[in-house]
């Protein structure tokens, strides 16, 4: 057995790596961010979801093979008026969220615009995705798949339909196996912020929680 590696229940070795990165959601309001990472971070989904004041901010960790993944994840509001907040909570990210909703088209094309300050403002590194939420209601769909497909092929972005609703969500798991993974790093440090950072001599404890729901 490695050093710092702990065995699993089944007799596998848990990785013990853990690198932690921050990742921001963006999007309208009512289209569902909150809800995916509610669903992601505690397995829950409320049928009534308050807007987000702000920002919220929570913690979740992806087990990979030989890494653990642990997002801080800023959860921004939809509200045009916390908009020009959006840079403060994006900046140092290393991956981001972009969500619209399949059901409007508006929200869609909003998300346009988000990807576009993303790429001019935030890390050049930064890993983006696009949710195109509430899946679960494919027979209302005013957004096809493949439309959202090409625009994300042609911005080298990830691409998915979730639904938290119905916990239809592997896009937090693409974008932790697309994240680099770094040498261990300063937190405090410029390249922590802008690369992963390896938490496995500070966080010891955070191993127990691995991909806990």
């Amino acid at each position: 057995m490695t050093s710092g590696s702990t065995a699993r229940p089944n007799g596998q070795l848990q990785a013990s790596k853990i690198c932690q990165f921050k990742l921001v959601l963006l999007g309208e309001s009512a289209v569902g961010k909150s809800s995916l990472v509610l669903r992601f971070v505690k397995g829950q989904f409320n049928e009534y979801q308050e807007s987000t004041i702000g920002v919220a901010f929570l913690t979740q960790s992806v087990c990979l093979e030989d890494t653990t993944v642990k997002f801080e994840i800023w959860d921004t509001a939809g509200q045009e008026r916390y908009h020009s907040l959006a840079p403060m909570y994006y900046k140092g990210a290393q991956a981001a969220i972009v969500v619209y909703d399949i059901t409007n088209q508006e929200t869609f094309a909003r998300v346009k615009t988000w990807v576009k300050e993303l790429q001019r403002q935030a890390s050049p590194s930064i890993v983006i995705a696009l949710a195109g939420n509430k899946a679960d209601l494919a027979n209302k769909h005013m957004v096809e798949y493949e439309e959202a497909q090409v625009y994300a092929d042609d911005n080298s972005l990830l691409f998915m339909e979730t639904s938290a609703k119905t916990a239809m969500n592997d896009l937090f798991l693409a974008i932790a196996k697309k994240l680099p993974k770094s040498e261990p790093q300063n937190l405090g440090g410029a390249a922590g912020r802008s690369r992963g950072v390896d938490l496995h001599e500070q966080s010891q404890q955070n191993k127990s929680q691995c991909c806990s729901n």
